[in-house]
């Protein structure tokens, strides 16, 4: 008798967001993603369900349970004790061609870059940018809008604001309100990094930013940041400094009360259903057509079965 049907990869927009793991072993029990703690007491992992995986430390990850977790298309992300980030494997992204070539070609034309950038101005600010401005001159714009915006949140909540400073290797030098912004951030990244492998597209290849291996992330990921995960950042930061209870709860763990509050907004705002439509939005604007794959390509997952699967997900 013929064996079963292989998995069939979950859309981005249906899954739940984030998951953070540590001090455990994660491995592959009976087809499924399994945690073993010290007491060897297993939880199970919907892992096909989830958009990203947040390994923190003390955590051990085997070779089947990464290479589930590929096919599953699920983003590992291993980070450090308060969501630093570190380092990202086994998601199957890159597996279409077409998208690299065309997402390189836009970075490569000055003039299609610069489309882009503009694009992306126009979606995070609701208006469109100041014409005849180079891509390092909209930069300078949107930096000085950004620091006004930051500044204005702190005012609101009525917390001391002395500017963003994160320094991965000093993390307990950062105050408490820089500490709460890069937890935000960095789970807002984790899901705008599988987004972007569920597209088919590179997470180095920026057009705002450049020269880091997430540029693309932070391009796509500030189109959303001050809508969603900035804020709550700076509720618990101000609930933690003034000693006052959020939503009648009592703030005593800030970095876990931050991430708690972005999986709730990503899940009340269908971030992850936004985030690949917003994605091609901003690339179109570019103006070049995308190439042909050629015919010996991967094909796009279940291409004649409704198109259940990412276009970035390995058949």
């Amino acid at each position: 008798m013929p064996g079963l049907a292989p998995p069939r990869p979950i859309p981005l927009r249906e899954r739940a967001a984030i998951l953070f793991v540590e001090k455990g072993r994660l491995d592959v029990l009976d087809g499924a993603f399994v945690l073993v703690d010290e007491n060897g007491i297993r939880l199970h992992i919907p892992i096909g369900g989830i958009a990203c995986l947040m390994l923190e430390p003390g955590t051990r990850v085997s070779h089947a349970a990464v290479a589930l977790a590929a096919r599953a298309g699920t983003l590992l992300i291993w980070v450090g004790e308060a969501g630093v980030r570190l380092y990202a494997a086994g998601q199957p992204g890159g597996a279409r061609a077409d998208r690299l070539l065309y997402q390189a070609r836009l970075a490569l034309d000055d003039d299609a870059r610069l489309r882009v950038v503009r694009r992306m101005y126009a979606r995070r600010f609701g208006e469109d940018p100041p014409a005849r401005r180079s891509v390092d001159q909209l930069r300078g714009i949107e930096g000085a809008r950004v620091r006004e915006m930051y500044k204005a949140l702190a005012a609101r909540h009525g917390v001391r604001w002395e500017g963003r400073h994160y320094d991965p290797t000093a993390w307990n030098d950062a105050d408490l309100v820089n500490r709460c912004l890069s937890a935000a951030t960095a789970a807002l990244y984790g899901i705008t990094e599988a987004a972007v492998l569920a597209a088919g597209y590179a997470p180095a290849i920026g057009f705002l930013h450049t020269g880091k291996p997430q540029s693309f992330v932070y391009d796509i990921a500030d189109l959303f940041k001050f809508d969603t995960v900035v804020p709550e950042a700076f509720r618990v930061a101000a609930a933690a400094e003034s000693g006052k209870p959020l939503e009648g709860r009592p703030v005593t763990n800030p970095v876990a009360e931050v991430r708690r509050r972005c999986r709730d907004v990503f899940r009340r705002d269908d971030i992850l259903a936004r985030l690949i439509p917003a994605i091609e939005d901003v690339l179109s604007a570019g103006g070049l057509a995308m190439p042909e794959a050629p015919p010996e390509a991967q094909p796009v997952v279940l291409v004649d079965e409704g198109k259940q699967g990412d276009d970035g997900h390995r058949g």
